[in-house]
Order: C-alpha cells, then sequence, then structure tokens
C-alpha cells in the first residue's frame, strides 16, 4: 500500500498544481515532506516495541495511516495536504520497519524464503502505480488516489487484528532516550535536506550540522547503552555491520539508477516518456524473477557467495550502461543490462539482510530492525544526489550538444564504482552466515 500510495502521488503531481493553484516548489514537498517523516519516526521503532509491543505498534500505524489518507483526500490546499502527508509519513515511516521485524521473527532460518514471497506484491506497485493513477486522473479528482488506501488499509487492519500474535509480554520496557531522539531525528532530517541542497551553501552547512549532531548521538548512545534510541553495540557484530552497509549500497545504486535512467534516455536519447516507461520495465522484471528464488537459492548457495554473484551481475549491467551512454542506445543491449541490474540487485538484499538478523539475539531484532532501515533509508537520497551533482556538473562545463553523451557515460561509470563498493562489501560476509541462519549444521 505505501509503494503504490507513492508512485501514485508521483504521477498526480502536475494535477495537483492545477487544482490545488499552488507552484510545483511547494507542492513538490507533498512527495519531500512525507519522506522526511519517514526518517523522522525511524529512530522511535525499538522504543514503542519495547513498550507496546509490535503487534500494537502495527496496528496503530496502519489505522493512523489509513486515517490519514482520507484526510488526504479531504485537503482543501497545498498547505493542509502537506501537513496531512507529514502525517501519514510519521505512521507510514514505521510500517516497513514493523512488517520486516514481525517477518524475522516468525520466519526464523526460514527468513530468506519467507521475505522473498512477501516482496513479489511490493515489486508490483511501482509496475502498477502510475499505470492505475492514470486510470484514475482520467475518470475522477486526485483525492481518489488517497481514498484508495481507505479500503485496503481498513482490510489489512482487520487482518493483523485476526492473525498477529500479542508479543507485549515477551518486550523489556525500554527507558524513552529523549536525548538521543534530539541528536538522531534533526540529524537524519537535516542530512537528507543538505544531500538534496548540497551545491547550495546553506545546504552544506546543514550536512555539518547533521555531522555534529549525529557524533553528539553517539557519544550519548555509547554512555548509555543498551537504553540508547539505537543500542551501537550491535555494530560490534561484524555480521550486522556488514549488512547494514550492503543495505545502504544497495537501495542507494538502485534508486540512484532509477533517477538517471529516464534523465539519460529522455534527454540524451531522445526517447518519449512513454517509451521511457516500457524500455524500463525490464528492470522491474529482472527483480520479480529472482527474488521468489531467493528463499531455494539462499538454502543452495552461500549468503557471501549469493550475494556476490548479485553484486557482480549488477555491476556488469551498469557497465553496460556506460557503454550506452558513450555510444548510443541499444534497446536490446539496453534490455540485458536492465534485467542484469534488477535480477543482481534483488539477490542481494534480502540474504544481506538475513545474515545481519542471524548474528544478534531475538530480544535486539527491534532495535536492529530500525538500524537497519535507517541504513537503507538514507542510501537511495544519499548516492542520488552524489551522481545527480555529478551529473549537473559535468554538463555544466560540456560545449556541443553531442559531448553530453560523455557526461552521462561518466555517471554511469561512477555509479559502477559503487556498485564496486557493494560487491567488496559483500566479500566481508562470513561464509559460515548461511549454516547459521539455515540450521545446515
Amino acid at each position: 500500500m505505501a509503494q503504490l500510495d507513492a508512485t501514485i502521488v508521483n504521477v498526480s503531481l502536475p494535477d495537483l498544481v492545477a487544482t490545488l493553484h499552488a507552484p510545483f516548489s511547494h507542492i513538490q514537498w507533498v512527495v519531500s515532506g512525507y519522506l522526511l517523516a519517514l526518517a523522522l519516526t525511524l529512530p522511535l521503532n525499538g522504543w514503542l516495541v519495547s513498550r507496546l509491543g509490535g503487534r500494537a505498534v502495527y496496528l496503530w500505524c496502519f489505522g493512523a495511516f489509513t486515517l490519514t489518507s482520507g484526510l488526504c483526500a479531504l485537503a482543501w490546499s497545498a498547505p493542509s495536504l502537506i501537513v496531512f502527508r507529514l502525517l501519514q509519513g510519521m505512521a507510514g515511516g514505521l510500517l516497513a520497519p514493523m512488517a520486516q521485524m514481525t517477518v524475522a521473527r516468525v520466519a526464523g532460518r526460514q527468513m530468506p524464503r519467507v521475505a522473498s514471497a512477501m516482496t513479489v506484491p511490493v515489486l508490483l506497485a511501482p509496475l502498477l502505480g502510475p499505470v492505475l493513477a492514470g486510470a484514475i486522473l482520467s475518470v475522477a479528482s486526485w483525492r481518489w488516489i488517497f481514498l484508495l488506501n481507505v479500503p485496503v488499509g481498513l482490510a489489512a487492519f482487520a487482518l493483523a487484528v485476526l492473525f498477529l500474535p500479542d508479543d507485549q509480554h515477551d518486550e523489556r520496557p525500554r527507558p524513552f532516550d529523549l536525548t538521543g531522539l534530539g541528536f538522531l531525528a534533526p540529524s537524519l532530517v537535516s542530512f537528507l535536506f543538505g544531500m538534496d541542497h548540497i551545491a547550495r551553501l546553506y545546504g552544506q552547512a546543514t550536512l555539518g550540522a547533521s555531522l555534529v549532531l549525529f557524533l553528539l548521538y553517539i557519544r550519548s548512545a555509547r554512555r548509555k547503552g543498551d537504553d540508547a534510541l539505537i543500542d551501537l553495540r550491535l555494530l560490534r557484530a561484524p555480521a550486522f555491520s556488514v549488512s547494514a552497509i550492503i543495505m545502504f549500497l544497495t537501495n542507494g545504486v538502485s534508486f540512484a539508477g532509477q533517477m538517471l535512467l529516464p534523465v539519460w534516455l529522455i534527454h540524451a536519447c531522445g526517447v518519449s516518456p512513454e517509451r521511457t516507461g516500457l524500455f524500463m520495465a525490464p528492470l522491474g522484471l529482472g527483480m520479480m524473477c529472482v527474488y521468489p528464488l531467493i528463499g531455494r537459492l539462499s538454502e543452495r548457495f552461500d549468503a557471501r557467495n549469493l550475494t556476490g554473484c548479485g553484486a557482480l551481475l549488477s555491476l556488469a549491467g551498469t557497465v553496460i550502461l556506460a557503454a550506452l551512454a558513450y555510444n548510443g542506445l541499444h534497446v536490446v543491449l539496453l534490455a540485458l543490462a536492465l534485467l542484469l541490474r534488477g535480477g543482481g540487485g534483488g539477490a542481494v538484499g534480502i540474504p544481506a539482510m538475513s545474515a545481519g538478523y542471524a548474528s544478534i539475539a531475538r530480544a535486539d531484532i527491534p532495535m536492529a530492525t530500525t538500524a537497519l532501515n535507517i541504513m537503507q533509508r538514507i542510501g537511495g537520497p544519499t548516492l542520488i544526489t552524489a551522481c545527480a551533482t555529478f551529473l549537473g556538473w559535468r554538463l555544466a562545463g560540456i560545449g556541443p550538444s553531442h559531448v553530453a553523451s560523455e557526461a552521462y557515460a561518466e555517471t554511469f561509470g561512477l555509479l559502477a564504482l559503487f556498485h564496486g563498493a557493494l560487491l567488496l562489501a559483500t566479500r566481508f560476509i562470513k561464509p559460515s552466515e548461511k549454516k547459521r541462519q539455515f540450521g545446515s549444521n
């Protein structure tokens, strides 16, 4: 539901500009504010679960997300819609980690198989979102885009009430780390804001402030130990630290590639927006082909080798994109490159995440879920901004228009370097992780 909502809202932005009589610079906060709210509430995950239990937090978030979706549909102006989207993001920020935590608890050593099955419906959302948005906007207003969440949310809430086990008695209440929240939440928000405006002086100053706040949080968390908002002692487990780095890079290269591809196809290759969507279809197809197989592959192959193979395939696909950007578009090679990127990326995330969970105690899963999701969420905007800034710098320095191909090729080359870092990170997963995860010994 959250993925579908994000893709639908992106498509409806031009309609929001016209109907709410607001400039795009204001309307874009319907998306940006939502992302900032997601980052703001993530650090609360571990504390809320310890106080209320995973089931209660999940139900409250699902109910709040459904309610705020209805409020978005009733918005009467751009400011009201932005406020309701902020509230929706605060509720939605905990939905993904709560679902992930619940699966990790009940799946045990079958985590890769269960997670791969759960991911298939999520992958359909980005593919169906633009199509569904176009169908809705052709016959009704943008308000029905948000109203679509209400019946789905109510049905999901009822299913959660019926089937999720009550786990409150399993939790050890933690004191609320108000100092840690005061350092970490503004640090995350200012980091995302600063990365989006890194070319300007105030963006660089914001990034510097986020670094100072993060260092202050580290100092506070080390002093408080397991009473901290996020227990930094989890990072002492090498497998968990490697998993967090891999999640950061996997999300980053995925979103950065999805940002670069349409820009290159439309502006450098002259492809229409409609055909661009079709040309990018093999990316989602590659993911959908691999994700259902991850469970079986994880049982047959070591996590280190599986993630390494996936990272190598996605690196190869990105190198092909760099060559195409330099030499010219070839549709067959483009489809091959995107299949490699989609399938290879799909083979990295779930095994790496499972290896991280396998290295920690069951009681630490809520805290680990928060840490992994924070790393995952900031990976996307970080590498997107890095690639976009590099591309803008190279395009600003070119003369004749035909030289623009070199700028895109070099930017895909930078993305390939990030893929190389991801491949290197997978080599630090211990070969024995698979045995500990799936009980093969």
